[in-house]
């Protein structure tokens, strides 16, 4: 995916990237209450890990509400990433797909974080 320093013309997936090399991208992500990602899109499979869940809407690139992601604190996810679209493989909402190209918006409560892994 992309660095931080090009968020600005081309969102990445994260907040901040944490790591990268030959194989894989980590990349930590905070969203606080009430705020939404840019439109952005995903690559590469990934997956990730809830460290402080919430209520995620998802809209396509149109600003269509494609659906609402409830994300458990501690919650696990695995994504795959094929044709333009999104696909939940984990136990946790398995079989939900969404465009790859999309925006999110947290509408709990609190803060949420995850740390996010993409697979080159």
């Amino acid at each position: 995916m992309r660095n931080t320093t090009e968020m600005a013309s081309e969102p990445g997936v994260g907040s901040r990237k944490l790591f990268e090399n030959d194989k894989v991208i980590v990349w930590d992500f905070v969203l606080p209450a009430g705020a939404e990602t840019p439109v952005h899109t995903h690559d590469h499979s990934y997956m990730w890990f809830a460290v402080q869940g919430a209520p995620l809407q998802i809209y396509d690139e149109h600003g269509n509400d494609v659906g609402l992601f409830p994300v458990p604190t501690n919650g696990i996810f695995e994504l795959k990433v094929q044709d333009g679209t999104i696909e939940v493989m984990s136990e946790i909402g398995k079989g939900v797909k969404v465009p790859a190209k999309h925006k999110a918006k947290n509408v709990g409560k609190e803060d949420y974080r995850e740390i996010l892994v993409e697979w080159k």
